[in-house]
């Protein structure tokens, strides 16, 4: 039995959703596109088996439906579907970071023939687009399903059977639960940075120092203020009531460390500092998350000419994908400290042993 997948969508997340499903047996993938020239790059870029500028093409005959579009518009396409004759059984599912909403829209908005279970795979990476998709994006990520009571066991079932080729860790929560928990350990941090980052700005416009010594540890505690801006406008308006309560818990956060460093209180502070690292040294230190991990890895290198290229040369040489590089300090009488980056754990583990073998100091 042919089995189609309709993806409306087919950016980062959409396209690894494609990647993983397109070349199993018996299943098709069907891309749509509302440009033609995107449709052109996900047929060049080979993600899918098809692509059509209809949304009715798409989905017609389609077994599962995957929205990978902006939370912004997920209702919107839901009350186009709606309008439109699904097969009977047809499964309809998002992949946005929010899910009261459209549970909410899918509550109001009844299928006749198909089942909506709202979907979030909690992984993702800094680069977007569909030449960023990945078919192991998702590999050992939670991937969160959010379905009413009125789905049908048998429903959710096939979603999970199918969502297997992703290898991600399949985690069955109600809407409003999981808009808690991603507003605390992803919304928020995202506001925060912002936040943090924007301070320093003003500071900044009266004095230079702080841009130009501003690296380092505050890059990389403040990487995701570089999100981007039009995608988190959406999640954080859709997440709205949620980030309202949380910033209120954060202000109260904030005040006690100004109360605490008015008083001098030490003890308060050491306390403070102590129950944070407690809590965090539990935390699972190599799962993908929400906010996409880097994976890095340090060496000493001497400030000559060509010493840059001839690592990254003896990286690409072996096919190690490195993300990023960094020299931390360097000077004329100090050795520079590169830092690199790799999104794969594997990639960094064959970059140490690459470098090592190669007579270079590395640490992670």
């Amino acid at each position: 039995m042919t089995i189609k997948i309709a993806m409306i969508g087919v950016g980062l997340i959409g396209g690894s959703l494609a990647l993983c499903f397109k070349g199993k047996p018996g299943v098709t993938v069907m891309g749509y596109a509302h440009l033609e020239e995107l449709k052109d790059k996900y047929i060049a870029s080979g993600v899918v088996d098809a692509a059509t500028l209809s949304l009715e093409e798409a989905v017609q005959d389609a077994d599962f439906i995957f929205l990978c579009v902006p939370v912004g518009l997920l209702e919107s396409y839901f009350e186009q579907l709606s309008r439109l004759p699904l097969k009977k059984g047809c499964i309809i599912t998002d992949v946005g970071s929010t899910k009261a909403s459209i549970a909410a829209c899918a509550e109001q908005i009844r299928l006749k023939e198909a089942y909506f279970i709202g979907g979030h795979p909690m992984a993702g990476s800094e680069r977007a687009g569909v030449d960023a998709a990945s078919a192991v994006l998702f590999e050992n990520a939670y991937y969160v399903l959010t379905p009413s009571m009125h789905v049908p066991e048998e429903a959710y079932g096939r979603l999970s059977e199918l969502l297997a080729y992703t290898r991600a860790q399949i985690v069955r929560v109600e809407p409003l639960l999981h808009d808690d928990i991603v507003g605390a350990i992803s919304h928020l941090p995202h506001v925060i940075a912002v936040a943090l980052v924007n301070q320093v700005r003003e500071y900044n416009e009266s004095n230079p120092l702080y841009k130009m010594l501003a690296a380092g540890g505050f890059r990389d505690i403040t990487r995701i203020a570089s999100s981007d801006a039009i995608v988190w406008r959406d999640i954080l308006l859709s997440n709205r009531d949620v980030l309202l309560e949380l910033l209120k818990d954060w202000n109260s956060q904030m005040s006690s460390f100004t109360t605490m460093l008015e008083q001098k209180n030490g003890e308060g502070i050491e306390d403070a500092f102590r129950q944070a690292r407690e809590f965090r040294s539990v935390l699972p230190e190599r799962r993908k998350g929400m906010i996409s991990p880097l994976f890095d890895l340090y060496t000493d290198v001497q400030d000559a000419p060509g010493m840059i290229g001839k690592i990254a040369t003896e990286l690409g040489t072996n096919d190690i994908n490195l993300s990023n590089l960094e020299i931390i300090e360097n000077r004329v009488d100090v050795p520079g400290i590169m830092r690199l980056s790799f999104r794969q754990e594997e990639d960094m583990e064959r970059a140490k042993t690459l470098l090592a073998s190669l007579g270079y100091q590395v640490w992670i």
